[in-house]
Protein backbone atom coordinates (compact mmCIF):
# COMPACT_ATOMS: atom_id res chain seq x y z
CA UNK A 1 0.00 0.00 0.00
CA UNK A 2 2.86 2.40 0.76
CA UNK A 3 4.43 1.68 -2.62
CA UNK A 4 1.06 2.32 -4.29
CA UNK A 5 0.74 5.69 -2.54
CA UNK A 6 4.36 6.57 -3.34
CA UNK A 7 3.74 5.83 -7.02
CA UNK A 8 0.66 8.04 -7.06
CA UNK A 9 2.66 10.88 -5.49
CA UNK A 10 5.57 10.41 -7.91
CA UNK A 11 3.20 10.60 -10.89
CA UNK A 12 2.28 14.06 -9.65
CA UNK A 13 5.89 15.14 -9.17
CA UNK A 14 5.74 14.96 -5.36
CA UNK A 15 8.90 13.50 -3.80
CA UNK A 16 7.26 12.68 -0.45
CA UNK A 17 8.28 9.01 -0.46
CA UNK A 18 10.65 6.66 -2.27
CA UNK A 19 9.37 4.60 -5.19
CA UNK A 20 9.60 1.52 -2.99
CA UNK A 21 9.54 1.03 0.77
CA UNK A 22 12.05 -1.51 1.98
CA UNK A 23 10.59 -4.03 4.44
CA UNK A 24 13.28 -3.22 7.00
CA UNK A 25 12.03 0.39 7.16
CA UNK A 26 8.64 -0.69 8.50
CA UNK A 27 9.24 -4.05 10.22
CA UNK A 28 10.10 -2.55 13.60
CA UNK A 29 6.89 -0.51 13.82
CA UNK A 30 4.85 -3.52 12.73
CA UNK A 31 6.43 -5.84 15.31
CA UNK A 32 5.88 -3.23 18.06
CA UNK A 33 2.17 -3.00 17.18
CA UNK A 34 2.45 0.63 16.06
CA UNK A 35 1.23 0.13 12.48
CA UNK A 36 -2.45 -0.14 11.70
CA UNK A 37 -4.46 -1.12 8.65
CA UNK A 38 -7.74 0.69 8.04
CA UNK A 39 -10.64 -1.21 6.50
CA UNK A 40 -13.76 0.12 4.85
CA UNK A 41 -16.47 -2.38 3.88
CA UNK A 42 -14.03 -5.26 4.49
CA UNK A 43 -11.48 -3.78 2.06
CA UNK A 44 -8.10 -2.43 3.14
CA UNK A 45 -8.35 1.31 2.59
CA UNK A 46 -5.31 2.72 4.36
CA UNK A 47 -2.47 2.38 6.81
CA UNK A 48 -0.84 4.51 9.49
CA UNK A 49 1.88 4.17 12.09
CA UNK A 50 1.43 5.86 15.46
CA UNK A 51 4.39 5.77 17.81
CA UNK A 52 5.64 7.71 20.81
CA UNK A 53 9.04 9.11 19.87
CA UNK A 54 10.76 10.56 16.82
CA UNK A 55 14.40 11.78 16.78
CA UNK A 56 13.77 14.78 14.47
CA UNK A 57 11.71 16.26 17.31
CA UNK A 58 14.41 15.88 19.99
CA UNK A 59 14.98 19.66 20.15
CA UNK A 60 11.35 20.31 21.12
CA UNK A 61 10.22 19.16 24.54
CA UNK A 62 6.93 17.67 25.58
CA UNK A 63 5.16 14.41 25.02
CA UNK A 64 3.43 13.47 21.79
CA UNK A 65 2.15 10.78 19.52
CA UNK A 66 3.88 10.70 16.12
CA UNK A 67 2.05 9.92 12.89
CA UNK A 68 4.15 8.20 10.22
CA UNK A 69 3.52 6.52 6.88
CA UNK A 70 -0.14 7.45 6.61
CA UNK A 71 -1.49 6.32 3.25
CA UNK A 72 -5.03 6.07 1.92
CA UNK A 73 -6.06 4.30 -1.24
CA UNK A 74 -7.46 6.62 -3.90
CA UNK A 75 -10.96 5.09 -3.76
CA UNK A 76 -11.04 6.00 -0.03
CA UNK A 77 -10.03 9.65 -0.50
CA UNK A 78 -11.09 11.70 2.51
CA UNK A 79 -10.28 8.92 4.96
CA UNK A 80 -7.12 10.77 6.03
CA UNK A 81 -9.16 13.12 8.24
CA UNK A 82 -10.73 10.15 10.00
CA UNK A 83 -7.29 8.59 10.53
CA UNK A 84 -5.90 11.83 11.98
CA UNK A 85 -8.91 12.10 14.31
CA UNK A 86 -8.31 8.51 15.45
CA UNK A 87 -4.60 9.23 16.03
CA UNK A 88 -5.48 12.33 18.04
CA UNK A 89 -7.94 10.41 20.19
CA UNK A 90 -5.41 7.62 20.73
CA UNK A 91 -2.80 10.20 21.74
CA UNK A 92 -5.30 11.77 24.16
CA UNK A 93 -5.93 8.36 25.73
CA UNK A 94 -2.16 7.96 26.18
CA UNK A 95 -2.06 11.29 28.04
CA UNK A 96 0.39 13.04 25.71
CA UNK A 97 0.32 16.77 25.01
CA UNK A 98 0.36 16.74 21.23
CA UNK A 99 0.07 14.90 17.94
CA UNK A 100 3.07 15.43 15.67
CA UNK A 101 3.89 14.57 12.07
CA UNK A 102 6.09 15.72 9.24
CA UNK A 103 6.27 15.81 5.48
CA UNK A 104 8.91 16.76 2.95
CA UNK A 105 9.27 20.52 3.00
CA UNK A 106 8.58 20.82 -0.72
CA UNK A 107 5.10 19.25 -0.44
CA UNK A 108 3.10 22.48 -0.25
CA UNK A 109 -0.25 20.81 -0.76
CA UNK A 110 0.21 18.46 2.19
CA UNK A 111 1.59 21.26 4.36
CA UNK A 112 -1.52 23.32 3.61
CA UNK A 113 -3.75 20.34 4.44
CA UNK A 114 -2.12 19.93 7.86
CA UNK A 115 -2.44 23.64 8.59
CA UNK A 116 -6.14 23.58 7.66
CA UNK A 117 -6.54 20.67 10.09
CA UNK A 118 -5.20 22.86 12.90
CA UNK A 119 -1.57 21.70 12.97
CA UNK A 120 1.06 24.36 13.64
CA UNK A 121 4.34 24.44 11.71
CA UNK A 122 7.17 23.77 14.18
CA UNK A 123 10.14 24.27 11.88
CA UNK A 124 12.03 22.42 9.18
CA UNK A 125 14.80 19.93 9.92
CA UNK A 126 17.00 17.61 7.90
CA UNK A 127 16.74 13.86 8.31
CA UNK A 128 19.02 11.16 6.94
CA UNK A 129 17.94 8.63 4.39
CA UNK A 130 15.57 8.68 1.48
CA UNK A 131 12.20 10.39 1.91
CA UNK A 132 10.10 8.08 4.09
CA UNK A 133 13.12 6.22 5.43
CA UNK A 134 14.99 7.39 8.53
CA UNK A 135 18.66 6.55 8.54
CA UNK A 136 21.88 7.84 10.00
CA UNK A 137 23.46 8.02 6.56
CA UNK A 138 22.53 8.37 2.92
CA UNK A 139 20.83 11.32 1.30
CA UNK A 140 19.44 14.18 3.37
CA UNK A 141 15.77 15.12 3.21
CA UNK A 142 14.31 18.34 4.60
CA UNK A 143 11.03 17.83 6.40
CA UNK A 144 8.51 20.29 7.83
CA UNK A 145 7.30 19.38 11.31
CA UNK A 146 3.70 19.97 12.41
CA UNK A 147 2.06 19.69 15.82
CA UNK A 148 -1.54 19.66 17.03
CA UNK A 149 -2.09 20.26 20.76
CA UNK A 150 -4.08 17.56 22.54
CA UNK A 151 -6.69 18.82 24.97
CA UNK A 152 -7.13 16.50 27.96
CA UNK A 153 -10.65 15.21 28.38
Amino acid sequence: MLDEAAGWLAERGIGQWPARFEAEWVEGAISRGETWLISVADKTAGTVTLDWSDPPWADIGGTAGYVHRMAVRRWAAGLGSVVLDWAGENAREQGVAGLRLDCVSSNGRLRSYYEKRGFTHRGDVSVGGAPGQRADDGPVTWVSRYELPIVAS
